[in-house]
């Protein structure tokens, strides 16, 4: 089988979770090809396990002072090259098309009449519609990357056909007590200001401005490594971040605390942070706030939820040409899922059942 894969290129969890996705479907037998879209090529790294691929403008999501800015996400668009695009990318010689909150793959698909499944955690607004998406939002979720079979990812089902995150297989190591700080939205300045008064904590603060590793004072600065961050992410104790969804889901399975902050105006990271916050496995920080790093900082160490392979199970599932359906599928995979006895209990006061 021959695949393409659009990748949204605007956050590295996108990135993460499908490069696991895609050696899975390598080893099934599928020949993969991936295009990226939402950053400029030079910002990508560690891109090796994706072969050959091809970079477009498409369209991405601006920030400062860690809010979506609009009127520059909307002034940042190249319409007619993302249309040039969408009318020129061939899929005439693929078997299938996935496309993780890609727009160009998505919408040349709907324009050649082509199925295309959307594997992504945006993808649960369409069996859930959360409060946390407003019109706006709606609108955006519907027209972005429209595909034909939406493959949602949480990490609960609250009752719809979704599955669990796709995540590496990550080894647990004994920590040493470091907090990992990735605020990629945040200024430097603003980090600095937030970690100060914490001199007793050592902290590695990974971020895109950073060119060169340095230390300052309580704080190990790190250029962005998915390799260092992955090997400094499994020594931590904690992790101090935004509320993407791919680096939460490791968080969770290697039983690290997590204080986060929803970048302001990003309708998927509110709704993120309304979801740990029910479920209990996060402290949520609307804004950068030092009494609430403090008291995190005293938290003991949470159980670590355990996910099965689901890389592996949904990769074997579009190699068989979806034959179960969707909701089969979830439930098979949510069966083997493992949560700590106070996340159990949150789940029942939600209503639902193990």
């Amino acid at each position: 089988m021959r695949i393409l894969f659009g990748i949204q290129g605007t956050g590295n969890g996108h990135i993460s979770r499908s490069r696991t996705l895609v050696l899975a479907l390598k080893q099934c037998g599928a020949e993969v090809d991936c295009i990226f879209s939402g950053r400029h090529a030079e910002a990508y790294f560690d891109m090796e396990a994706f072969g050959e691929y091809r970079i477009f403008p498409g369209v991405s999501f601006a920030t400062q002072n860690g809010r979506v800015n609009l009127p520059r996400t909307v002034q940042n668009i190249q319409a007619l090259r993302l249309i040039k695009d969408v009318k020129e990318l061939d899929l005439s010689e693929y078997d299938c098309i996935i496309s993780d909150f890609e727009p160009i793959s998505a919408w040349a698909a709907k324009h050649q009449l082509l199925d295309c499944i959307g594997i992504s955690n945006q993808a649960v607004c369409h069996y859930i519609h959360p409060k946390e998406y407003g019109l706006i939002a709606r609108t955006i979720m519907k027209y972005y990357a429209p595909v034909t079979q939406s493959v949602g990812l949480h990490w609960f089902h609250f009752g719809a056909p979704i599955i669990p995150p796709i995540i590496d297989a990550l080894n647990k190591t004994d920590e040493d007590g470091s907090i990992v700080v990735y605020l990629p939205f945040e200024s430097i300045d603003h980090i600095k200001l937030l970690l100060a008064p914490f001199k007793d904590y050592q902290f590695k603060c990974f971020h895109p401005d950073i060119t060169q590793s340095s230390y300052s004072d309580n704080i190990n600065w790190q250029s962005l490594s998915r390799t260092v961050f992955t090997q400094s992410l499994s020594t931590a104790s904690g992790i101090i971040t935004n509320t993407g969804f791919a680096l939460i889901s490791e968080a969770l399975v290697l039983g690290k605390k997590i204080l986060t902050k929803p970048v302001k105006g990003q309708f998927e990271q509110l709704y993120n942070a309304s979801c740990l916050s029910k479920l209990g496995l996060a402290t949520i920080m609307p804004t950068l706030d030092i009494n609430t790093v403090r008291q995190w900082l005293t938290q003991p160490l949470p159980t670590p939820i355990i996910y099965p392979d689901v890389a592996k199970t949904l990769a074997e599932w579009i190699m068989n040409g979806q034959k179960d359906d969707l909701s089969t599928l979830s439930h098979r995979l949510w069966q083997q899922v493992k949560y700590p006895y106070h996340v159990k209990q949150k789940i029942r006061t939600l209503g639902y059942t193990l």
